[in-house]
C-alpha cells in the first residue's frame, strides 16, 4: 500500500458537535470493533457553526421527534456524570425557557396546536393571554400579542461548548483519529483529501454543517443545506429587568435572552439568502435598524442599552423542511448523513448521534425512531416541515 492511501472503517466528514458525538457513541459501543476516522479542515473550529451558537435548548417544537430528542439532551446532561465519568463537569441548564409571541390567530393556533403535543410528552408549557403575559412579565408591551407560549422549565442556556469538547476528547481517547486536512473528492468509498491522500472507508458519514452539500455533490448527490448567517448581539442594559428574560422569540423576527448580567439578542438578515461558508462578514447597520429598535419597541427598558459585543455565525439551513437530514443515502449505501440541522443541531447532537452509530453498527434506530428525519423524504418530496424555527 502507498504512503499516500489510507483506510478505516467509518470516516466522518466534519469534527464539531455532530460528528464528535457520532465518534464518541461509536468508541463507546461494545460491538463496534472497527476505526473511526474524523476529517476536520479547521481543528481550532474557530469558524465552525458549533464555535457560533447561542446554545440553548428547548421543547417548545411542533414535532414528536424533536421534542423527544431535546428530551434525550437533557437527560443526559441531567446524568452527565453517569455517561462520561465522574470527572465531567455538571452541565446544568439556566432554566428562564422560551418565550412565543403570536401576534395574529394563525400562529396562535400553532402554537396553542404545539402545546398539546408537548405537554403530552411531558414538557411544561404555557399558553398565556395578554393579560396573564403582562402579569408574568410587566416590561412586556403586549398591544399588538394574541397570546404568548412560555416553556417554564427546562428550557434556556447550557453549556453547549463544554459538551462538545467531552464528546471531542473521549473519542479521540477511545480510539478515533483526527486528520486536519480536508475533502476534495468522493469516489465510491474513496475520499480524496486536500493532502494528496485517499482514504478507503466501509462508512462515510457527512456531519460537515453548512458544508455539508458541497459533501454530498462530490458523491454525486443534491442536499437542500445551505449556509445562511445569523447575527448575534450581546448588549447590557441601563435598567436591568427585575427577572431573567426568557429567551423571546418577538413577531419582528428577533429575539432576546438572559445572558448572565448581560443580555443576548440575534436575527436572520432581512434578506436571507444562502451565503458562502467562509463568508461571516458582519453587517453592522443590522443592529442599528432592526434589532434595537424592535427590543425597545417591546420591552421600553431597553431604550438604553450598550452594544457590547457581536458576531456571526452560520445555520446548516435546510432549506427543503428546516429539519435534520438523517440517514443512509438510497443512491449511496456507504454514505450516512446527518445534516441540515436549522439551528437545532446543538441540542439535538447527541441523541442524533447516537442513533447515527446505531445505524453505522447494528443496521438500525434502536433507542429512538429518527426515521420521520429520514433522507428518504428529501427523494419523495415529503416535508415535515419544523414551524418553530428561530
Amino acid at each position: 500500500m502507498s504512503a499516500d492511501r489510507r483506510t478505516t472503517d467509518v470516516a466522518i466528514i466534519g469534527g464539531a458537535m455532530t460528528g464528535s458525538a457520532v465518534a464518541w457513541w461509536l468508541t463507546r459501543d461494545p460491538a463496534f470493533t472497527g476505526r473511526v476516522t474524523i476529517i476536520e479542515r479547521d481543528p481550532t473550529y474557530e469558524w465552525a457553526a458549533t464555535t457560533h451558537t447561542n446554545s440553548c435548548i428547548r421543547q417548545q417544537f411542533g414535532s414528536e421527534i424533536n421534542i423527544r430528542l431535546s428530551q434525550f439532551t437533557l437527560s443526559f446532561m441531567r446524568d452527565i456524570k453517569d455517561w462520561m465519568g465522574e470527572d465531567a463537569p455538571s452541565l446544568p441548564v439556566q432554566s428562564f425557557g422560551y418565550l412565543y409571541l403570536a401576534r395574529d390567530e394563525q400562529f396562535a393556533n400553532v402554537l396553542r396546536e404545539a402545546r398539546d403535543l408537548q405537554v403530552g410528552l411531558g414538557a411544561s408549557t404555557e399558553i398565556l393571554t395578554r393579560q396573564e403575559l403582562s402579569q408574568r412579565f410587566p416590561f412586556y408591551v403586549t398591544d399588538d400579542v394574541v397570546l404568548a407560549s412560555h416553556g417554564t422549565r427546562d428550557e434556556g442556556y447550557f453549556d453547549g461548548n463544554t459538551l462538545f469538547q467531552l464528546f471531542n476528547r473521549q473519542a479521540r481517547q477511545y480510539g478515533a483519529t483526527v486528520l486536519h486536512d480536508e475533502v476534495v473528492g468522493i469516489e465510491g468509498t474513496d475520499l480524496r483529501l486536500a493532502s494528496g491522500a485517499t482514504l478507503s472507508a466501509g462508512t462515510i458519514v457527512n456531519a460537515a454543517g453548512p458544508r455539508a452539500a458541497e459533501i454530498a455533490r462530490m458523491a454525486g448527490s443534491d442536499l437542500p443545506v445551505e449556509p445562511r448567517k445569523r447575527y448575534s448581539f450581546v448588549f447590557d442594559a441601563a435598567e436591568p429587568l427585575p427577572v431573567d428574560l426568557p429567551l423571546t422569540i418577538d413577531p419582528s423576527g428577533v429575539h432576546v435572552r438572559q445572558e448572565g448580567r448581560y443580555y443576548l439578542a440575534g436575527c436572520p438578515p432581512d434578506d436571507d439568502a444562502p451565503v458562502a461558508p467562509d463568508d461571516f462578514e458582519l453587517d453592522h447597520a443590522i443592529w442599528e435598524e432592526k434589532v434595537w429598535p424592535a427590543l425597545a419597541a417591546r420591552i421600553p427598558a431597553f431604550e438604553r442599552i450598550k452594544l457590547m459585543q457581536s458576531w456571526v455565525g452560520h445555520y446548516d439551513f435546510n432549506h427543503f423542511d428546516q429539519n435534520a437530514i438523517l440517514g443512509r443515502h438510497p443512491d449511496a449505501p456507504q454514505l450516512i448523513t446527518a445534516a441540515g440541522f436549522s439551528g437545532h443541531g446543538l441540542q439535538q447532537a447527541a441523541g442524533i448521534a447516537r442513533g447515527i452509530a446505531e445505524l453505522i453498527v447494528h443496521g438500525q434506530y434502536r433507542s429512538l425512531d429518527l426515521s420521520p428525519l429520514g433522507i428518504e423524504r428529501i427523494h419523495d418530496n415529503r416535508p415535515a416541515r419544523e414551524r418553530a424555527v428561530i
